[in-house]
């Protein structure tokens, strides 16, 4: 191994008692935690529980690992945000030299299907429908394997929309699923695009596992051709980053082109929503548990 194998992670864990473990988890996924555990008092832990699962525990910690260099101070003012909380509950901050997690969290890895033909699997097991679309993935510095509402939401749509012969951007591409995900269903091309350069390096990783490297470009946002619109915009993050992003994606969609957004719960939908409406007709929207996912069609000029 080399040394990111021995190199410190930062973990911060919150205690569970203003808010549900699973409101946790969600805040600190989307604050970019790389992986989440759930443990009780005798720290026995349960990795990424499926959707609808609640530890039946008393009193749970939840805790969010990190790169190294993360500033926790950053991350602490987004879980605020996110949890419509001035307060964070009680946290506390620690070190971790080994990526033990990895090992652990594959274990409770197995492959999910999305939609009909969809499929996520870890490359360690055999994928249940060969016939099907297969997105071969292990977790990694960057995080998103299908798990979480959001990411799950997004994948079905990818699975019922027609991608053939079409370009997609996705904006915030994290470990690339969604950008992956896009090629094996049919796009042309797909740009992956992120702000964190370890995203863009799992995106690459997983385009090439999968072998869609050719029909995907990595960028960082300031990378991206000022002349460039696609036929869908896909943008799985933060809903206030989303509403900030609106006039850069209503320049980036094309007349009757789509846009996709999730990541946003659901008292922040009509507020996304409103951000764009300018620009986009929006469908009815998909709800699974607290998250929203819109869908807009861009009006011609």
């Amino acid at each position: 191994m080399s040394d990111a194998a021995t190199a410190p992670w930062l973990q911060l864990t919150l205690e569970a008692i203003d808010h549900s473990p699973e409101q946790l988890e969600d805040a600190l996924l989307l604050s970019g935690a790389l992986a989440v555990t759930l443990e009780d008092a005798g720290d026995q832990p349960v990795l990424e529980p499926a959707p609808g699962e609640t530890p039946l525990w008393v009193h749970t910690r939840v805790t969010g690992l990190f790169d190294a260099q993360t500033d926790i101070e950053v991350i602490k003012g987004q879980l605020r945000r996110c949890l419509h909380a001035p307060i964070l509950p009680e946290c506390r901050l620690t070190e971790l030299e080994e990526r033990d997690w990895v090992r652990a969290w594959m274990e409770n890895f197995h492959p999910m299907r999305f939609g009909q033909r969809l499929w996520v699997c870890p490359t360690a097991r055999t994928p249940p429908d060969p016939a099907g679309v297969n997105i071969r993935l292990d977790p990694g510095l960057a995080f998103g394997t299908g798990t979480h509402p959001t990411t799950a939401l997004c994948l079905e749509w990818l699975d019922g929309a027609d991608l053939n012969g079409r370009s997609v951007l996705d904006y915030g591409c994290g470990s690339g699923i969604l950008a992956v995900a896009a090629a094996k269903l049919g796009a042309r091309k797909v740009w992956a695009v992120d702000i964190d350069p370890q995203a863009l390096l799992a995106s690459d990783d997983n385009a090439d596992r999968n072998g869609v490297e050719d029909r995907i470009e990595l960028a960082i946002p300031a990378e991206l051709p000022a002349e460039l619109n696609v036929d869908i915009v896909l943008a799985n993050i933060l809903a206030g980053v989303l509403v900030r992003l609106a006039p850069e994606f209503g320049r980036r969609v094309r007349p009757g082109g789509r846009l996709v957004l999730s990541g946003i719960l659901e008292p922040h939908a009509e507020a996304v929503q409103a951000a764009f409406s300018a620009d986009f007709s929006f469908e009815p929207s998909k709800r699974r548990e607290d998250w929203v996912l819109l869908e807009g069609v861009r009006r011609s000029d």
